[in-house]
């Protein structure tokens, strides 16, 4: 049967131009996605027309930051979502972020800083030092007091709104750990075991402090405490859980569960991951080492 022209008129015009889309769909549908993800700040790498995982990563960001299922499937709401930061030409609003602080919020944050130009690094949805880097250099260009905070002024002129609560590290009562310490800890930890113990943990622990302060402290897992420097280091009172929050705090322990351990006990300087920490090697889970007794924890000063 032969459809006259009129009739393949009213079926194009009936034709979605915004269908549901997921990773491995392909054409213009697609491009328009992608040039809708970029203009809201979620850039989703080129505009192709291929929904491949930068694309998928994208659309993932930006429900999450409009509180939708991230499911990564461009559907009724989605696009809903899409057509409404599109219709915003000027203005934009956000939740308060500031470094420390992670979540969807902060990922939308990076998204468009790096697609303005302002290199806030891996958008990974962690405030970090870089971000925080950018978000001073984007003050700056628009003539805002560069502190580093994204408040209503930053974000009407970041041009974009974003929902969403964003997650603040808890409260540490005053316990500050040094970044650099952690940094150097993790780098002598992966040259001495990697990820396998070789029973050395005070000379990991001891190289990492040299490495950081230009100081020697010797003795193994259950001496390193009392021959820290006192005008370095002083012990805080705290659980492991929270200090392992916080990186470049030294753990010293006076008994392990292994042979040598009862003896020479471990130490350790946490990641700030809130899971690791480093010595001669990186323990992947130091909440879940059992067997151990004498925890000290000691800050930097």
């Amino acid at each position: 049967m032969r459809v006259s022209s009129a009739a393949r008129t009213t079926l194009s015009a009936a034709a979605p131009s915004q269908p549901t889309l997921k990773q491995g769909s392909s054409g213009a549908a697609v491009k328009t996605l992608q040039q809708a993800l970029a203009k809201a700040g979620f850039s989703p790498g080129a505009a192709d027309g291929q929904f491949g995982p930068k694309t998928a990563a994208a659309v993932k960001a930006f429900q999450s930051a409009k509180g939708l299922a991230a499911d990564g499937i461009v559907g009724p709401k989605t696009w809903a979502k899409l057509n409404a930061a599109g219709s915003s030409t000027t203005g934009g609003s956000g939740p308060t972020l500031k470094q420390g602080q992670s979540g969807a919020p902060v990922t939308a944050l990076q998204n468009r800083l790096n697609q303005l130009g302002f290199n806030a690094g891996a958008a990974d949805g962690q405030f970090g030092p870089k971000t925080t880097a950018a978000v001073k250099a984007f003050q700056s260009s628009k003539g805002l007091v560069a502190d580093g905070v994204v408040g209503p002024k930053t974000w009407n002129q970041l041009g974009i709104t974003v929902s969403g609560t964003p997650t603040t590290p808890p409260s540490t009562g005053g316990v500050k750990g040094n970044s650099a310490l952690a940094n150097n800890a993790r780098a002598v930890a992966m040259s001495m075991g990697g990820y396998s113990s070789q029973g050395k943990c005070a000379t990991g622990v001891s190289r990492a402090i040299q490495n950081t302060y230009g100081i020697k402290v010797w003795g193994n897992g259950n001496q390193i405490d009392d021959n820290l420097p006192k005008n370095k280091f002083k012990q805080v009172n705290m659980s492991l859980a929270d200090a392992l929050k916080i990186p470049g705090l030294v753990l010293t322990w006076e008994k392990t569960s292994t042979r040598l351990g009862s003896i020479y006990g471990h130490t350790a300087i946490t990641s700030g991951d809130g899971k690791s920490s480093y010595s001669d090697f990186v323990e992947q889970n130091t909440l879940a080492a059992g067997g151990r007794s004498g925890l000290k924890i000691f800050m930097p000063i």
